[in-house]
């Protein structure tokens, strides 16, 4: 804070000072209330600062006080338009009202749209197609890495599932100038780590159909219908996003054999694969959707998901072959730093039993026994050590699939 006026020396005797002295006095004494008239304009504006940010924090408060004093709205469905109304049914009690609806409004509504009411049942406003957001974060929003390049030994069925998948959706006519409908699903099965999933990865990376992806586990709920619900709202984004492709991984868990059991779960087990089977195959077409599927176990699938027009084709995925082991190897250790001693051949000979998922299991252990050894490249016996390890872990526990599907 500056001094006052008052506290400014006045440099001349009012009786004897020059006229030079009182102006400068005088500009000293206006140099002062200049700096005081600053001082108190930059307070002012941070008051009004201060003074605008409870403002607005009232008018915050204010609204959401008003809000939560309203009364709330009820959700409801169409069932009938009519000439002197709308028909609704309120959720919960299924309570049906006639209720008047303006011109505008009317133009809004068909039945089966879901709607919000007041009290008074009157229609507020309509809502949104009701699916369920657990359906909605299985979509696919960026295709993943993995391309048909990454994966080796499995031309065959590559070469099928491409026929099945993405050929009816990058070249349709060329199945309506043979004159037949493209195959609707495929089915991928074989032991734990062989290449399914990377399978349905390579085609979700080469397609620009929307891809939604889910476990068969996520099916199974608690609560009567909410696996049917779930069912029914994933083919729903699937229409909304079409061409879709859509993968079920371990559909064993939703779509085994049926069975005399009488217990609240299995029943809501069955439910829900009755609604899967009737969204794959029933009386509405299933549009441009395309469904792959994985599992484990195909004994314990039951034959009515096995029919032709739900999967037309059942693709096994076998433990590679010599040759194809090979191949898996190289593509591992594409960007590996291997020695020349390596041979891929060799290796591919030493792990009969091995899978995809345990080739690179064993090129991953071989890149670690190199790093212990504080070397930068792998040579032929960290190989040879590592599947000794994998095939030790495996005997230890095996229950653990190292899974690579």
């Amino acid at each position: 804070m500056s001094d006052t006026v008052e506290d400014v020396d006045v440099p001349y005797d009012e009786d004897e000072a020059s006229q030079q002295e009182k102006i400068r006095a005088l500009e000293e004494r206006l140099e002062v209330l200049e700096s005081q008239n600053e001082e108190m304009r930059d307070k002012l504006l941070d008051a009004n600062a201060e003074n605008n940010k409870y403002q607005q924090k009232l008018e915050r408060l204010t609204h959401e006080n008003k809000k939560l004093k309203q009364s709330p709205l009820f959700v409801a469905t169409v069932q009938e338009i009519m000439d002197d109304g709308v028909i609704i049914k309120q959720h919960g009690n299924n309570q049906e009202a006639l209720t008047e609806v303006t011109d505008e409004m009317r133009t809004e509504l068909e039945p089966d749209a879901r709607v919000a009411v007041n009290n008074s049942l009157s229609i507020v406003k309509s809502l949104s197609s009701e699916t369920d957001v657990r359906a909605r974060v299985m979509e696919v929003t960026e295709s993943p890495d993995v391309s048909y390049e990454d994966i080796g030994g499995l031309e065959e069925q590559m070469q099928e599932v491409r026929e099945t998948v993405e050929m009816p959706l990058k070249s349709p006519e060329m199945f309506t100038e043979v004159g037949i409908d493209p195959p609707s699903g495929v089915l991928l099965y074989g032991p734990p780590g062989t290449g399914k999933t990377m399978l349905a990865k390579a085609v979700a990376n080469q397609t620009d159909a929307t891809f939604i992806k889910m476990a068969g586990s996520e099916l199974v709920h608690k609560f009567i219908g909410e696996g049917a619900k779930l069912v029914r709202d994933l083919f729903e984004v699937a229409r909304e996003h079409e061409p879709a492709v859509l993968f079920i991984d371990e559909i064993d868990a939703i779509a085994a054999t049926r069975t005399e059991s009488k217990t609240s779960g299995d029943a809501e087990v069955q439910r829900t694969m009755m609604q899967l089977l009737s969204e794959m195959d029933g009386f509405e077409d299933r549009g441009e959707i395309r469904i792959i599927a994985a599992t484990n176990r195909f004994d314990m699938l039951d034959r009515a998901i096995l029919r032709p027009g739900r999967f037309d084709r059942l693709i096994e995925v076998p433990k590679p072959t010599e040759e194809g082991r090979e191949l898996i190897f190289q593509i591992h250790t594409r960007n590996m730093n291997v020695a020349d001693d390596v041979d891929f051949a060799e290796l591919a000979e030493i792990t009969p039993e091995a899978s995809g998922a345990d080739i690179k299991a064993v090129c991953t252990e071989a890149g670690m026994f190199a790093i212990r050894d504080e070397r930068t490249e792998i040579r032929m016996e960290d190989f040879r050590s590592a599947w000794e390890k994998v095939q030790a872990e495996s005997e230890e526990d095996p229950s653990v699939s190292k899974t690579f599907a």
